[in-house]
C-alpha cells in the first residue's frame, strides 16, 4: 500500500486498514494457538520480527530478553513517540473451543496480548507508509512479560525507552463493547506491590498447644489485621486494596506447624498512600512478634508505580480517535488492576488508550479461561493508534 501522498490522512488509514486487517486477524489468531509466557516469546517474538522485516522496518530483537523494538523515522525532524503492545500469556488453561484455541495445555492468550500484538503489527504498516507525513520518530515497542510487571523495565535497560519523548499504549477492554473507546484523566493504573511474610512459630501436638508457638493462630491475627490498614489508616479518598492471596502451613490434623507462609499484594493510586501501606503492613508484623512470641520475616517489594495518563498526549490522542472513527472515547474510572506500561509513563509522557473487545452478546473478563474478545478490535485500533500517532507527530 502507497498512501503518503494521499490529502485525506483518515481515509487513507481506514482504507489501509481494511485491506491488512484480514492478515492481521490471522496473525493474532496464529499467535493464540501458540502462547508463550512471560521471557519465553520466542516464537511471537520471531513473527513480529519477520512481518517488521516484510515491511522494511529497521529492528532488533532480544531487547529486554525477548522483545523487539522497531524504528519509523519520519520525513522531517521532531520527537520521538514510542508505541507500546504486550506479547505474553498466562497460565490458564484454554476452554473456549475455538478453531485456533491454545495447542498448549495450561497456556492462553487471557489478557489479549495477541490481540495487542497483530494490532501494532497492523500501526507500523500503516505507519511505515504514512512516514513522509511524520514529524519525528515513531518507535515500535513488542514487550515481553508485562503479566509479571517485569518486561517493561528490562526493555528500558536495554535502551527502549533512550531518546523518546512520549509514550503510548493501549489495553482491551472486554467491559466495553468493540467500537467503543475510553479514557481516564490522571492515574488510570495503581501501583502495585507485593509481599512475602513467613511467620515462624514452634511446632508441638495438636493437643499440647502450651507447649508450642501456633504461626496458624499468629497468621489469623495477621490476616484480619492487614485489613484494618484501608479502612483505618489510609485516607478515604485515597483508593487502596491489601489482600492476601495465598497461606501455607501446616501438614495435618494433629500438628502445630514450625512456620506459615503468606503472599499478598497491595494497590494504591496515591503515592502517600503507598508509603502509608507499606508502612503498616511491616509495623503489624513486628507486632506480632511481641504479641504472639513468633519471629517474622518480610520481604515487600515494590513493582510498578501507578500508570498516570498526561494530558498532553491524551488530548490529541482523543481528538484523534473521534476524528478517525466519529467516535468520542468515554471518560472512566481508574481501575485497581496494575500495568507495567507505567515504567514508560512514569519517564515521558504518556497515555494509554482503552479499546473496547466486547462482543455482541457476551459479558466477558479478562484472565478466565473463556476469554474471546471480538477481533474487530484489531482495524479499529489500528485506525485509532495510527492518527493518534499521526496527530502527535503532525
Amino acid at each position: 500500500m502507497v498512501i503518503s501522498g494521499i490529502n485525506d490522512p483518515g481515509r487513507a488509514i481506514a482504507e489501509a486498514t481494511a485491506r491488512i486487517e484480514p492478515a492481521l486477524i490471522a496473525i493474532r489468531r496464529d499467535i493464540h494457538a501458540h502462547p508463550e509466557l512471560a521471557f519465553e516469546e520466542t516464537r511471537t517474538a520471531g513473527i513480529v520480527a519477520a512481518e517488521l522485516a516484510r515491511l522494511g522496518i529497521p529492528h532488533r530483537t532480544g531487547v529486554g530478553r525477548t522483545g523487539v523494538l522497531g524504528t519509523i523515522e519520519g520525513g522531517r525532524p521532531g520527537p520521538t513517540l514510542a508505541i507500546r503492545a504486550d506479547m505474553d500469556a498466562l497460565p490458564i488453561h484454554e476452554e473456549t473451543g475455538q478453531d485456533f484455541a491454545s495447542i498448549h495445555a495450561g497456556k492462553m492468550h487471557a489478557c489479549g496480548h495477541d490481540i495487542h500484538t497483530s494490532t501494532l503489527l497492523g500501526v507500523a504498516a500503516v505507519l511505515r507508509d504514512l512516514a513522509p507525513r511524520i514529524a519525528g520518530r515513531i518507535v515500535l515497542v513488542f514487550q515481553p512479560a508485562e503479566e509479571v510487571l517485569d518486561g517493561a523495565e528490562a526493555m528500558i535497560a536495554d535502551g527502549a525507552a533512550d531518546g523518546v519523548d512520549m509514550a503510548l499504549g493501549f489495553h482491551n477492554h472486554p467491559d466495553m463493547p468493540v467500537g467503543e473507546f475510553g479514557f481516564v484523566r490522571g492515574a488510570c493504573l495503581a501501583a502495585s506491590d507485593r509481599f512475602d511474610l513467613i511467620i515462624q512459630g514452634k511446632s508441638g501436638h495438636a493437643a499440647h498447644p502450651y507447649d508450642a508457638v501456633d504461626p496458624i493462630v499468629a497468621a489469623a491475627h495477621y490476616i484480619a489485621q492487614a485489613q484494618t490498614v484501608v479502612s483505618r489508616e489510609v485516607k478515604a479518598l485515597h483508593p487502596a486494596v491489601v489482600t492476601i492471596g495465598m497461606i501455607a502451613g501446616g501438614t495435618t490434623y494433629n500438628i502445630i506447624p514450625e512456620r506459615v507462609a503468606l503472599k499478598g499484594t497491595v494497590r494504591t493510586l496515591h503515592p502517600a498512600a503507598r508509603d502509608l501501606a507499606e508502612a503498616a503492613l511491616r509495623r503489624l508484623a513486628a507486632g506480632l512478634e511481641t504479641a504472639m512470641r513468633v519471629r517474622c520475616t518480610m520481604d515487600y517489594v515494590r513493582k510498578v508505580p501507578p500508570l498516570r495518563n498526561d494530558d498532553r498526549v491524551l488530548e490529541p490522542s482523543l481528538r484523534a480517535v473521534a476524528d478517525q472513527l466519529g467516535v468520542a472515547p468515554k471518560e472512566g474510572d481508574p481501575s485497581m488492576g496494575a500495568e507495567d506500561f507505567s515504567a514508560f509513563a512514569d519517564r515521558v509522557p504518556a497515555f494509554q488508550l482503552r479499546i473496547g473487545s466486547g462482543a455482541p452478546g457476551r459479558a466477558d473478563r479478562l484472565h478466565n479461561a473463556f476469554y474471546q474478545p471480538d477481533e474487530a478490535c484489531i482495524g479499529l485500533g489500528v485506525q485509532a493508534l495510527s492518527r493518534a500517532a499521526l496527530e502527535l507527530l503532525a
